[in-house]
């Protein structure tokens, strides 16, 4: 019995998603004795391949490095894991969007049903996943001969590296070479700020900032503190800051050190997406805003006054 991490990387550094996948694979792995093997797509990935190898618990590193994996296109990596899995073996993907993209297609060519989202794995064939927003969470129990799911990585630490994992170049078949679509050019946002899934602090900003004149208030707390810049649905849709800033339901999910939430009443689609943060503070001038339901910490304040205050402070 094998368990399958499909790999995210940028053919250079493995994503820090992958490391929580595989502490999932590991919390499986202690229920059924199986191996964890991490599946690498790609062109030019030898970096990201000798990066896998240091994770500790992984059996094996199986690389599939050619031009048509260039741009890690699900249609393509489907088939190949198709060819590898058999009845028994488990695959995992983080659920981001690049599993989510891959995974449906794998559960499908093998005629299973995809288990989405999963926190916690509770043995073989059990596992928890959050539903209604993460209102509640579902008990699942899988008849599957083949689990096909993905991770919420915010459940589970990054895997320890330590690791020696052998490198294993795939075979690859002749269906992904069948190409069902093309890249044509993606467009990719470029700011020196950390990456919000990936950023120990996140400010997030919403609809009571008012316009996108005023995020330049949650732009300089977050240069001070070295974080994540995040968004409610309402400011997105307001306009004041692009799609890949929102956090929530919809949009990111975040699990920072850190996570604060100014002008952010505190919907339930957007705090499906920070609630796992360790530490969470919220300002907001309405005392009964939602959000101080889930806040560590709460400053009933006008977010114009306490937010540049608070940077001047940190500023000493």
């Amino acid at each position: 019995m094998t368990i399958y991490v499909i790999a995210e990387h940028d053919n250079k550094k493995l994503k820090p998603s992958t490391l929580n996948t595989v502490s999932a694979a590991k919390k499986y792995s202690s229920h059924s004795q199986a191996d964890i093997q991490i599946l690498i797509f790609g062109k030019g990935c030898t970096e990201a391949a000798n990066e896998a190898a240091k994770v500790a618990n992984v059996t094996k590193i199986c690389v599939a490095d050619d031009s048509r994996f260039e741009h890690q296109l699900p249609e393509a990596i489907a088939p190949e894991i198709m060819s590898l899995v058999a009845s028994g073996d488990v695959v995992m993907a983080p659920a981001s969007t690049f599993g989510k993209n891959i995974t449906p297609r794998v559960a499908a060519l093998l005629n299973q049903a995809q288990i989405s989202d999963v926190i916690e794995i509770v043995d073989g064939k059990t596992f928890v996943r959050p539903i209604y927003a993460g209102n509640a969470l579902e008990t699942v129990e899988s008849s599957c001969e083949i689990h096909v799911m993905t991770i919420r990585t915010t459940a589970f630490d990054a895997a320890k590296t330590g690791g020696k994992a052998p490198i294993e170049v795939l075979a690859l078949s002749d269906e992904s070479n069948q190409m069902l679509s093309s890249f044509v050019s993606q467009k990719i946002s470029k700011q020196d700020r950390p990456e919000l899934t990936e950023a120990r602090v996140v400010v997030s900003g919403g609809r009571g900032l008012k316009n996108a004149e005023n995020f330049k208030i949650i732009e300089a707390l977050a240069d001070i503190l070295n974080a994540g810049i995040g968004a409610s649905r309402a400011a997105v849709d307001a306009g004041f800051v692009p799609n890949d800033y929102q956090v929530g339901q919809t949009g990111k999910i975040v699990a920072p050190d850190l996570y604060i939430a100014v002008g952010i009443s505190g919907a339930i689609q957007h705090v499906a997406g920070m609630k796992e943060s360790k530490v969470i503070v919220a300002i907001n001038k309405d005392a009964d805003a939602p959000i101080f339901q889930v806040a560590d910490y709460g400053l009933c304040d006008d977010l114009f006054d306490a937010v540049p205050r608070l940077t001047a402070l940190l500023e000493g």
